[in-house]
């Protein structure tokens, strides 16, 4: 009896967390679009691209503009879709690797002082 409680609280705060994580097509990143029920690389290739080339979504419906995201797409991921306000999941900062840590100019130090 404990344990379906206890499986019952946990999925709960699941759901919740997943309600308050929509994915904000202004800022996401690949991996983020790709989260999304029915998108993946190919489209969330094509959202990211045609943002960079249209400017900001205005409204979530307007992923429809996007080629090959019909309404069908869209009903299933217009739950975890946002573009802005409170609702929003930021884009997770790039992960740097070793090659790109090693091409990046290194800081001048400040002289010691004797």
């Amino acid at each position: 009896m404990l344990k379906k409680l206890f499986l019952a609280v946990f999925a709960s705060f699941a759901l919740m967390s997943m309600a308050f994580a929509a994915v904000d097509l202004n800022t996401a990143n690949q991996a983020q679009l790709e989260a999304l029920s029915g998108i993946g690389p190919s489209k969330a290739k094509d959202i990211i691209d045609f943002r960079t080339k249209n400017g900001p979504f205005k409204t979530t419906e307007d992923i429809m503009k996007v080629p090959g995201i019909k309404e069908g797409t869209y009903t299933k991921i217009k739950g975890e879709i946002s573009v802005g306000g409170k609702m929003a999941a930021p884009a997770a900062p790039a992960k740097m690797d070793k090659s790109m840590k090693a091409s990046m100019p290194m800081k001048a130090s400040a002289p010691v002082k004797k």
